[in-house]
């Protein structure tokens, strides 16, 4: 004996016969299923035709049905023809009713244009549910000896997890329905309930809910995501190890990354054992997680190395070492300065490693660049590479700006007139002539910085200031 094929049909409100244009509706084959040929007894399966998904349907909550052009039902259920009345929308549209007689049916049915699925318990067999897709609810019946009345929708949810479910239930069964809710069910309509107004209202409240909790899953998703991974940034931005030195510490810090806290630009200060103060500031080229997670472990790498003892040419060959391993390709690069203050405050060894000079402003006299000279290549460029290390007299009193070129590269005005070294250099110079200094003096000149670029910086910035002898403000 053949057995029949799922039906699809058309259910309507008498005063909604027609769709609003007259044509006749169609629903769309399940995917996977050529189109059935028309045998006289229901409308025809044609293919469907609407319009392709754009880049912005990415962005939508991915939830089942989100079409406009009426609801689309899936009722499963041993006789479920004899079950769904006739309904409409509430908007015009024809409600598709689409029927299945068990769960190998509604899987093949269950397309992205189905809105709800109406599941008959009373009559969903649970023997079928667990041999259709329930191992684990068959396992835990092997075990304990009793069956679940709810298999068939527990079934049902698993198969439908973007879909609006309704569980349908025999009169007066109040607490399975409750059940059903709890278990994960949109809604339950008792059978002595269904005509069609009150299940069109609880299909398109179904339908809504869904929705809503996807959505609200989703948004709840992203914030503990953000969240995580803003913990996660936070946690690998440097903390200063300046204990027992009389030199005062600030740093701004701002990544080219749209909601960021990590950039590919990294720094950090450190006060060994015999009192020397080391100063780093780095830029790995480019501007995404990669970079940054590569400029945290470069970090990380020259904190160790400097507490082992490494200073200048030693240490800088042994990070690019370190880089050459851990980056993704060859072309990427990091330029480097590293300072070291002695343990008086009044001299420094500073190296180099194709980054901008640091800016020293000496009590009385203006600022300036250190020389940059004798600097050497970025790291990661040439493989036997060299990084001589030059001495500065620093004085008593002192303040030193370490920076990334995220600074000197912003716009000036409309043109493509960039600020520079020498436009930095001027900007500090009239910001500590108005008295600033420390938090107060980086503010002011990142502030202004981003105002002559006319907006925020695309490069990320990372500034670092160490004072001596100056007043903090």
């Amino acid at each position: 004996m053949s057995v029949p094929g799922p039906r699809e049909r058309t259910a309507v409100l008498p005063q909604a016969a027609g769709p609003l244009n007259g044509a006749p509706e169609t629903a769309r084959p399940a995917q996977g299923d050529p189109a059935r040929p028309h045998d006289g007894t229901g409308p025809a399966d044609t293919e469907h035709t609407g319009p392709a998904p754009g880049p912005a349907d990415s962005l939508r909550p991915a939830v089942a049905g989100s079409g406009s052009h009426g609801l689309t039902l899936l009722v499963i259920g041993d006789d479920p023809t004899s079950s769904v009345p006739e309904m409409s929308d509430g908007q015009g549209h024809k409600v598709r009713v689409r029927t299945a007689r068990n769960l190998t049916e509604a899987q093949r049915l269950l397309t992205d244009d189905v809105h709800c699925v109406l599941l008959d318990l009373a009559a969903m067999p649970r023997q079928e549910a667990r041999d259709a897709d329930d191992r684990e609810s068959r396992a835990e019946t092997e075990e304990t000896g009793t069956q679940d009345e709810l298999e068939p929708l527990r079934a049902v949810l698993r198969l439908a997890p973007r879909h609006a479910v309704l569980a349908l239930t025999a009169e007066a069964d109040a607490e399975r329905g409750a059940e059903a809710v709890r278990v994960g069910a949109q809604d339950y309509l008792p059978r002595d309930q269904l005509d069609g107004t009150v299940l069109s209202r609880v299909v398109r409240y179904a339908v809504e809910r869904k929705r809503a909790d996807l959505a609200q899953r989703q948004l709840t998703e992203s914030r503990l995501r953000a969240q995580e991974n803003a913990r996660l940034e936070r946690g690998l931005l440097p903390t200063p190890l300046l204990d027992g030195s009389d030199l005062r510490f600030a740093a701004r810090y701002r990544p080219g990354r749209s909601r960021a806290l990590l950039g590919g630009d990294f720094y950090d200060t450190v006060r060994t054992p015999d009192g020397t103060v080391h100063a780093m500031i780095g830029d790995v080229c480019g501007h995404g997680p990669d970079e940054a997670a590569l400029g945290v472990e470069l970090r990380i790498a020259w904190r160790a190395l400097t507490f082992a003892g490494l200073c200048g040419d030693e240490l800088l060959s042994t990070l690019q070492r370190v880089l050459e391993n851990e980056r993704d390709n060859d072309e990427i690069f990091a330029t480097l300065c590293t300072v070291d203050i002695a343990p008086d405050g009044r001299n420094a060894g500073v190296c180099m490693a194709g980054h901008p000079a640091p800016l020293l402003a000496r009590a009385g006299r203006a600022p300036r660049l250190l020389p940059f000279e004798s600097g050497g290549p970025a790291l990661g460029l040439l493989p036997r590479a060299r990084w001589p290390r030059h001495q500065v007299t620093l004085g008593g009193a002192w303040s030193l700006l370490m920076y990334t070129d995220g600074l000197i590269e912003g716009r000036v005005g409309d043109g493509n007139q960039r600020l520079g070294q020498d436009g930095m250099v001027d900007l500090v110079a009239a910001k500590m002539a108005a008295g600033l200094r420390g938090e107060a003096l980086l503010d002011a000149a990142v502030t202004e910085v981003r105002d002559l670029n006319g907006g925020e910086l695309t490069d990320d910035l990372a500034v670092l200031l160490l004072d001596r002898g100056e007043a903090w403000s």
